[in-house]
């Protein structure tokens, strides 16, 4: 449905001034986005790390950048993928939380401290550990030489270039046009959604797995990645809050090697307005789970590797507490342990979590998890039913 309304408005473009305009400053993005020469490098795209062919979200075994000048400087958060992020509400402390009380929600980036696509455009474009531009003068430095500056001069004026920081935000708006493309960057093509729409069956698995998701006693997902949608529109998959699973502190992040630094979300350090706000540390955004599939690093700091191995952190993390967290030296287990001591209160206890430490397993099973896992594949992109595939077929595709 959401494809065929884009293609409608395709059509449209050929008669509208303003949608024709739209496509082309779409059209400009795209090629921003997919150019190296932007970056210090010369060798990293905003599609090095936002790779098409995985829901623009990081190819395998990239999920932690590396960027920079030479190429040398790792990241310290798990590449997001930027899908479906056109309806992620702006960032506010006073959001109507499920829990009926008021809290921070919304907002783009782990800490949603990017207001817009636009903002968050150009976040990347001048991290010392991404693109590395040293200032929007250098940008537009490259942007001047590119093969498209052209088509850069007739959208935006001759003397476009002339003015840095009017370049450098016209950049950014393309950038952003292009990130609201429907069929590159919310195209609702999964599963799921051929199943909501009367187009699919989920087999038994899936199905089983939908059940685990869905129910507050058992799996409980649906608790914080809302599964049926609101109002007719698709399922985010997201509640656009802020929470604290307690992610196991990733030793494979060199910034980790000082034991002095913490990575807490809402409070620093990354971002900094709301430092004071001590309630707000570990709290990260959560992510939607359409195309959770396709990676391999999972959580803030890309801690985990697989979904099992996420599933299993959610079954086990209070009753088996030393599988995921170090001992401290008198034999306690240090849980928690990528936030400072005094602010590890905020921890999320909701089913399936809750056990008592060294108690049985009992809200989700190992069989639960792969039925999950099962269900998770279903919200992958690019699904294509029976009659689908034999419509192409028939077309020579």
């Amino acid at each position: 449905m959401i494809t065929t309304g884009w293609r409608v408005l395709m059509l449209l473009a050929c008669a509208s001034p303003a949608l024709a305009a739209d496509a082309a400053l779409a059209d400009l993005g795209r090629k921003l986005f997919f150019d190296p020469s932007l970056s210090s490098s010369g060798k990293l795209a905003c599609a090095t790390c936002h790779d098409p062919r995985y829901a623009f979200g990081p190819p395998p075994g990239k999920a932690i950048a590396t960027g920079g000048a030479r190429l040398d400087k790792i990241g310290s958060r798990a590449v997001p993928s930027l899908r479906y992020l056109n309806n992620v509400p702006e960032f506010t402390e006073r959001t109507l939380l499920k829990d009926g009380g008021m809290g921070p929600a919304g907002g783009l980036t782990w800490d949603g401290r990017a207001g817009s696509l636009h903002e968050q455009a150009r976040i990347p474009l001048l991290a010392p550990n991404e693109m590395a531009n040293a200032s929007v003068a250098a940008v537009m430095s490259k942007l001047r030489h590119a093969t498209y500056a052209a088509q850069f001069r007739q959208l935006f004026g001759t003397d476009v270039f002339r003015r840095p920081g009017y370049a450098f935000d016209q950049a950014l708006r393309a950038l952003e046009a292009y990130q609201q493309t429907p069929a590159e960057f919310f195209p609702y093509s999964s599963k799921y959604d051929a199943y909501l729409r009367g187009e699919a069956e989920l087999d038994d698995r899936e199905k089983r797995g939908l059940e685990v998701f869905n129910h507050p006693g058992r799996g409980n997902c649906a608790n914080c990645h809302d599964s049926a949608g609101v109002g007719g529109a698709p399922p985010a998959f997201t509640d656009f809050e802020f929470d604290n699973i307690g992610a196991p502190r990733n030793a494979k992040l060199p910034v980790n090697a000082d034991p002095r630094y913490f990575d807490m979300g809402l409070c620093g350090p990354s971002r900094t307005d709301l430092a004071g706000r001590r309630n707000y540390c570990g709290l990260f955004r959560t992510p939607s789970l359409r195309n959770v599939a396709l990676r391999d690093a999972f959580f803030h700091n890309g801690v985990f590797g697989s979904l099992r191995e996420v599933l299993q952190f959610y079954q086990q993390r209070d009753v088996l507490p030393w599988n995921w967290y170090p001992r401290n030296p008198d034999g306690t287990v240090n849980t928690v342990n990528d936030l400072p001591v005094e602010l590890r209160r905020s921890l999320n206890i909701d089913p399936p979590f809750r056990g008592r430490e060294g108690g049985s397993i009992g809200a989700i099973t190992d069989a639960d998890i792969d039925d999950l896992i099962a269900f998770l594949q279903t919200l992958t992109d690019g699904y294509q039913s029976s009659a689908q595939q034999l419509a192409l077929r028939g077309n020579g595709g």
